[in-house]
């Protein structure tokens, strides 16, 4: 490199309004203002990096003060009328009181003095103070130009002071345009992809743009090639990307293994690689759509492979990949083998199932449900009529068989006995190898239905089996068919269990019990409950007497809700001890019933001693005289 080389971001530096790119509705506001003579006293020009901010304020100062051409942007600075200032390093209010003093003067040549401060929101919030006065009412001669990429930094009293212009990034075929230029100028051979990537690689900042052409010029010389290129700015090319779609196309893991296997050999970053897979699987996905081919920046022949390879997958298919990948970059920043997040990233897409193939299995299910819903109803046994499509378990419950109704079922000897309150069968109903189910309807004459739905063991004369207190209430709570079919068709799936079982004892009718034996026995049974019960429930049943007891339901008096609603609340439990007592289980009810002895017995002490006193006039006396108060151990 020759002593007086200058790199291509200063030898390319815009000199007038129309070199600078992609900013047009700046440069022919500031036109515009010049020629009207309406030029303000103070500019903010805000914007990313690299996209001509202090290229525009020196071509502004250039401009207003008519330097020629041949003066370096650069040199502007040694003219006494344009003054740049790095607020990084000048940010003190010192620095600000020494401009202040300096704006007073003149200028020496020209009509205008520019001042040009850089990266102004790097000033303090003292030094933005000193500023606001002489920025508000500045000198005619003086010009104030600001620039920043963090605008929001900037007090709002000096936003308030200023114009304040926004620029934009730079676009792909922008920065493709320009560098073409600056190729022939320099003799440089390079072909259209190399400055796409170039043009990428800058993420809308010409000047980094320039930055990386001086790169690939130093390490590939005057013709740059692709490879090369790819190689010198360690860029993930773009034939990567489509290899290693394609082996998820495929479903290749072993493929998708090779080739990050050879990227991270080959030194790529993760996060580099994620950022361009993530661009890729956009594309293909902006590929589908053809009339948006202008979304996807690249050179032509890659926006056709980009049609092409996008057929091979869905929209769904694209939208959770490009889920998978953003979620990865985030994740793979925290954790601590990133390598291993990875690949493991990639393989998801590789095995990820085709949402072509979803569609299939659903479309198959429905299928299926159709001819489901088409099929002819079935005929019961019972001649009723079941859908096809209705629960199995609605159809599999069966009804009185046709062995049972012909007879079939083996007769048990004898006459019909009596039911459980004595009383005889009717003249219609079934013969007794039918059985009756027992349950809570064994004190009331059998119903024909429910004798044709039991099982003949339970009809037959001592084979009638106990029922707890429990299976009753569970009977009366289901008293549905569905239930007993269901235990019909228990009872008939093993006939020879039932038949060959040995003969139980016969269930023998709850025992008749009155108020005066309950009453004889009550005592024991607050002892049981003593040992068997919660202590707060055997409290509250100690102060509560049996009063009546009517249809097999005992009623206890109670002197308040609370003991009313804890007594019931365990109703099963305090009936089932009452049954080991008397040998019946009655249903438990309390019933709210306060008399004075109870009522005057419930008392706290204080309420007591004051119906003593109200009793006892000497003793309310006292009270009042000397202000005696009742004083007692509550532990007691």
């Amino acid at each position: 490199m020759s002593d007086n080389y200058r790199a291509l971001t200063r030898t390319y530096r815009p000199v007038s309004f129309d070199d600078i790119v992609s900013q047009e509705h700046v440069s022919s506001t500031l036109k515009n203002a010049i020629k009207q003579n309406r030029l303000a006293h103070a500019y903010m020009f805000c914007g990313p990096r690299g996209v001509g901010k202090t290229s525009m304020a020196r071509v502004l100062a250039r401009t207003v003060n008519q330097i020629d051409r041949q003066v370096d942007g650069e040199s502007l600075n040694k003219t006494l009328n344009v003054v740049e200032i790095d607020a990084a390093s000048n940010n003190s209010v010192d620095d600000i009181r020494d401009l202040r003093e300096r704006v007073r003067i003149p200028p020496q040549n020209g009509r205008y003095k520019v001042y040009i401060i850089d990266e102004v929101h790097m000033l303090s919030k003292q030094a933005f103070n000193a500023l606001l006065k002489t920025l508000e009412e500045p000198p005619d001669h003086i010009i104030f130009i600001f620039a920043t990429t963090e605008p929001h930094k900037v007090l709002p009293t000096i936003l308030s002071r200023v114009q304040r212009f926004d620029f934009k990034r730079i676009g792909i075929e922008d920065i493709v345009a320009r560098l073409k230029n600056v190729c022939r100028d320099e003799g440089i051979s390079i072909d259209e992809e190399s400055l796409h990537v170039i043009a990428k690689k800058a993420d809308g900042a010409l000047r980094d743009a320039l930055g990386l052409l001086d790169q690939a010029i130093a390490f590939c010389g005057n013709n740059i090639q692709h490879s090369e290129l790819l190689q010198a700015l360690n860029v993930v090319s773009t034939e990567r990307m489509f290899d290693f779609m394609h082996s998820v196309e495929q479903q290749d893991a072993s493929r998708g293994l090779e080739l990050i296997n050879d990227l991270l050999h080959e030194g790529y970053d993760i996060q580099e690689y994620l950022t361009g897979l993530t661009e890729h699987i956009r594309n293909l996905y902006v590929a589908r759509q053809s009339d948006k081919m202008h979304l996807v920046e690249a050179s032509a022949e890659t926006k056709r492979r980009y049609r092409k390879a996008s057929q091979a997958f869905s929209d769904d298919d694209l939208m959770r990949m490009l889920h998978l990948v953003s979620e990865a970059q985030y994740k793979i920043k925290e954790a601590q083998q990133p390598k291993i997040q990875f690949e493991i990233t990639l393989l998801k897409l590789i095995h990820m199932e085709r949402s072509q193939q979803l569609d299939k299995l659903v479309a198959e299910l429905h299928q299926l449900k159709k001819k489901l819903s088409n099929q002819p109803d079935i005929t019961s046994s019972n001649g009723q009529q079941s859908s096809s499509d209705e629960p199995a378990t609605s159809r599999e419950v069966p009804v009185a068989s046709a062995d049972e109704e012909s007879g079939k079922t083996e007769p048990t000897t004898g006459s019909t006995q009596p039911s459980s309150n004595g009383a005889s069968p009717q003249p219609d109903e079934p013969t007794p190898g039918v059985a009756t189910e027992s349950g809570p309807e064994e004190e009331e004459p059998k119903k024909p239905e429910d004798r044709s739905l039991s099982s003949p063991a339970e009809e037959a004369p001592g084979v009638a089996e106990p029922v707890s207190p429990e299976e009753e209430d569970f009977d009366q709570l289901f008293d549905g068919t569905s239930l007993k079919k269901e235990k019909k068709s228990a009872s008939k799936s093993a006939p020879a269990a039932v038949s060959t079982a040995a003969p139980s004892a016969p269930k023998r009718p709850p025992k008749d019990v009155s108020l005066e034996e309950i009453s004889e026995h009550w005592d024991r049974y607050i002892d049981l409950l003593r040992q068997e019960v919660p202590q707060m429930l055997y409290f509250q049943m100690q102060r509560v007497e049996p009063i009546s007891l009517q249809k097999g339901t005992l009623q206890l008096r109670c002197n308040d809700d609370f003991a009313k609603k804890t007594v019931e609340e365990n109703d099963r439990r305090l009936g089932k001890i009452l049954e080991r007592e008397i040998g019946a289980f009655l249903s438990i009810r309390c019933q709210v019933q306060k008399d004075k002895h109870s009522a005057e017995k419930s008392m706290s002490p204080y309420e007591r001693f004051k119906k003593l006193q109200e009793r006892d006039p000497t003793i309310k006396t006292l009270v009042e005289l000397f202000g005696a108060e009742l004083d007692y151990n509550l532990n007691q």
